[in-house]
């Protein structure tokens, strides 16, 4: 033990943690509460404060998650971004903290979201180690939240939305002890991934989190990716119908998590599309924000237009759920018709502008396309331009376009591909190989510390270091071993979603 560098002692609201003291003096506190563990009908509760503590809390190892089931995507290896599956306690609505040496109270604090479909996901997860952003002078925290049917399942009786009420109950903890660990409450970047992009959509939306947060990153995400009432009514139906219960709060709240896991993965398929509305996750899951208004609808009526934000997208986003499951290669026109009809009100012009677009793209190819922006382009092109209409505000994006050549070169630039290079974790042995997420080859050396480097000049400054976005030109850095602005990169694909 290093008697010069004892390990960290910080007292939060609720009472005093500890931590652990890294080789180059920054600190990690793991494992600490912000909200009180939810247990029986609190599952469906908004999130409650944590009892105090007496004495120190051992902050220096990684605590209880969100229930869920273990995820697999075909021939990749996710466990690095969806973890180990369920770690079980009750205690888990926690926030992991990287401070960095010397912090006094000024440094700029990123909190971050985990993606994972609504389902699945954790603060676990190996690919959201804090350390380099504390290395870099920033106050890091992940979350954990609610998962599933206790965070998302809209139920009579229940709050809405309970996963993103546990997002703003963590960044109400931060407003409150992130100085005690030497953040600047004044100074927050939210930012999210996948999932977690579309919950730091729905936050930016949400007036009740107004104040919380300065600046927003928005990684993969879709401000169109919320379920209406009607449709989340369909899903709360199906999932009492599969645990034979009424579809009430009350009812809910005396089926174990075990049982709610294990209903939530039998829900899919369900047809979510309605007169007025089309599955805007096209059947990959029937978990999402429940909102009548898109977020992207909402900002543009004004909140978070006080809110710095920096959005955007991944080349081929859509492979990840082709490719590991052999339906790339296998694809057929039909295929890409099908694609286009689960997501598109005119799926003929809609597959007709992505071939003029695309003249040598394969059926694969072509269905991915459409896949990645019904998941995420369209929606992110939405929001862009919903809060680009703020002037007191600025609004950034980019398009993250390196080629992962895992699974024989076909990965590619994929969906959540860029996340080791922002955590600047890309030389993590578990990331590289014929079926890891950064395939067999090492990544330019140059793109993790510059797109590291980005996210925290964005966080510090507010500004990523190109030009902001207006509907206009719609600047965007297209990101790769080489870095490139260009204007509106996917103009007629962007024209066939308006």
């Amino acid at each position: 033990m290093n008697h010069h560098h004892p390990d960290p002692v910080v007292t939060t609201a609720q009472g005093a943690v500890r931590g652990l003291r890294q080789d180059d003096g920054t600190a990690a506190h793991l494992n600490i509460p912000y909200a009180a563990p939810p247990r029986g009908a609190g599952r469906f509760a908004p999130p409650q404060p944590h009892e105090p503590w007496d004495g120190v809390r051992d902050a220096t190892a990684p605590g209880p998650n969100a229930p869920q089931s273990e995820r697999k995507l075909g021939s990749v290896d996710m466990s690095p971004y969806f973890g180990a599956g369920w770690s079980r306690g009750a205690d888990y609505l926690t926030v992991n903290v990287w401070t960095p040496a010397g912090a006094n109270g000024n440094s700029p604090v990123m909190v971050f979201v985990h993606g994972g479909g609504f389902v699945a996901g954790s603060t676990r997860s190996a690919l959201y180690d804090g350390s380099a952003f504390a290395r870099d002078g920033v106050v890091l925290v992940t979350l954990n939240y609610r998962l599933g049917i206790t965070g998302f399942l809209d139920i009579p009786g229940a709050p809405a939305n309970r996963g993103l009420l546990d997002v703003v109950a963590a960044l109400r903890w931060v407003r409150e002890n992130i100085a005690a660990f030497g953040g600047d409450p004044a100074d927050v970047t939210l930012f999210g991934q996948s999932a977690g992009a579309t919950i730091v959509g729905g936050v930016l939306a949400n007036p009740d989190a107004a104040g919380l947060f300065r600046r927003a990153i928005v990684q993969s995400g879709s401000g169109l990716g919320a379920f209406t009432t009607e449709q989340a009514a369909r899903v709360t139906e199906a999932a009492a119908a599969a645990l034979g219960i009424e579809p009430h709060a009350d009812a809910f709240a005396d089926v174990s998590d075990e049982r709610l896991v294990e209903a939530a993965s039998r829900l899919a398929g369900i047809d979510l599309q309605t007169a007025t509305h089309h599955d805007p996750l096209i059947g990959l899951s029937p978990f999402s924000l429940v909102l009548d208004t898109q977020p992207a609808e909402s900002v543009g009526a004004g909140p978070g237009a006080d809110v710095d934000l920096l959005v955007g997208t991944n080349t081929e986003e859509g492979n990840l759920y082709l490719v590991p499951v052999d339906k790339y290669d296998a694809s057929t026109a039909e295929d890409v018709d099908d694609t286009a009809a689960r997501s598109h009100p005119d799926p003929a012009r809609l597959v007709e502008t992505y071939r003029k677009a695309r003249p040598d793209a394969s059926y694969g190819e072509l269905r991915s396309a459409v896949m990645g922006d019904a998941l995420f382009g369209a929606g992110s092109r939405a929001l862009a331009d919903a809060h680009a209409a703020h002037p007191e505000s600025a609004t950034y994006a980019y398009e993250f376009a390196w080629r992962s050549q895992a699974l024989n070169g076909q990965l590619g630039a994929t969906h959540a591909v860029e996340l080791p290079f922002v955590f600047d974790l890309a030389h993590l042995p578990r990331l590289r190989g014929a079926g890891a997420l950064l395939g067999p080859d090492k990544p330019p050396a140059e793109l993790a510390s510059r797109m590291h480097g980005t996210w925290v000049r964005f966080a510090t400054t507010g500004n990523p270091g190109w030009d902001p976005y207006d509907t206009e030109h719609r600047a965007t850095m297209r990101i790769g071993a080489e870095w490139n602005q260009v204007d509106d990169p996917r103009g007629q694909e962007r024209q066939a979603w308006t």
